[in-house]
């Protein structure tokens, strides 16, 4: 699969943008365990063209990442445009490897964006939508691509009109989660219409399906069954980042690799650790790992203590030791899931 002239291999597995979850050390994990594209955390562009401090550091990448894409998102399509502009020279501007491709937002469901009309509140405006994109398109020398849904709610479900008007406007590449923005996350991700986009002769960019890939075997059956060129993986990535290298294996060999065990899960975590602090410093690398520590061992008898002192302490050689004690108290015992399938 191919987005502009940037060459992802056969079936290729995408980390999803996530809001405070794909961060700069996540995506290292992430990468270390085969993700072949990555994305930053969704990026305001009202807070990019105001020099939001946040926001800006959002745009800071890495060259091990590449090929890595930048996600903006708003409604004023002027901002968009400038924050495209920005995201292009992330480089000059935040340092760092820069953005291999810009990818537009239009299925963040989350009340404080869609609301406002911005991620997949756009679905209420479809002609809006692919007007900005249009421009954005124009504004820009790298690829660009879409992440949306299949519409606002069941009544609307708009996905394989706009799909073509979307594609005609320049993109490279369409990423589609299976679900209305109504939806939320809750329900099952419909992939039939993703299917039936993907089966639609006039579309010609790679289309990548997203929602619900929590095991090997659903990532092969989207493949087989839906006939997607990409999978895009969000959820099922946080607290359980070697998902890729699984599903990688199964589609290679048809097999399921055993549960990492605990004590592999205590390295994980402390290679992610300092990665953090690496990035970040002491205070705010030890604050953003809380949200990852205690989900690498969700599952664990008895862990509710030491779960406590994982998203409270502040000394990171105090966490360092905690995770060793994980180790030697529940290294032996059977990794936290009874099966390969991977918690949303």
């Amino acid at each position: 699969m191919k987005i502009g002239n940037i060459d992802l291999g056969e079936k290729p597995l995408l980390l999803a943008p996530m809001e405070d979850v794909t961060d700069a050390s996540f995506r290292f994990i992430c990468k270390e365990f085969g993700a072949d594209m990555m994305y930053t955390e969704f990026v305001s562009s009202d807070g990019l063209i105001r020099d939001a401090r946040k926001s800006l550091a959002k745009l800071v990448t890495y060259d091990y990442e590449a090929p890595i894409g930048i996600q903006i998102y708003g409604n004023i399509p002027e901002a968009m445009v400038d924050a495209a502009k920005m995201a292009e020279n992330a480089a000059e501007i935040a340092g760092g490897h820069g953005a291999d491709i810009i990818d537009i937002n239009f299925g963040c469901p989350v009340n404080k964006i869609a609301r406002r009309g911005a991620g997949s509140g756009m679905m209420r405006e479809p002609e809006k939508m692919v007007e900005i994109t249009r421009m954005v398109v124009d504004a820009v020398r790298i690829p660009v691509t879409v992440k949306t849904r299949l519409g606002w709610d069941e009544d609307s479900k708009i996905i394989v009109e706009l799909a073509e008007r979307l594609q005609d406007t320049g993109i490279k590449a369409l990423t589609i989660h299976g679900r209305t923005r109504c939806q939320m996350y809750t329900g099952e991700a419909d992939w039939t219409l993703i299917g039936k986009v993907k089966e639609n002769p006039r579309m010609h960019i790679p289309v990548i399906g997203n929602g619900d890939i929590n095991s090997p075997e659903k990532a092969a059956e989207a493949f087989d069954k839906y006939g997607v060129d990409g999978i895009m993986i969000g959820r099922a990535t946080y607290g359980h980042p070697w998902i890729f290298r699984d599903i990688r294996h199964y589609l290679d060999t048809g097999e399921i690799l055993p549960p990492m065990s605990v004590t592999e899960r205590v390295e994980l975590a402390k290679r992610h650790l300092a990665k953090s602090l690496e990035i970040k410093g002491e205070h705010i690398g030890v604050i953003e790992m809380r949200r990852h520590l205690s989900c690498y061992f969700k599952g664990l008898l008895d862990f509710k203590e030491t779960r406590l002192k994982l998203v409270t302490e502040n000394d990171p050689d105090e966490l360092f030791s905690t995770l060793d004690t994980i180790a030697v108290r529940w290294g032996s015992s059977p990794a936290p899931e009874a099966s390969n399938i991977y918690n949303l």
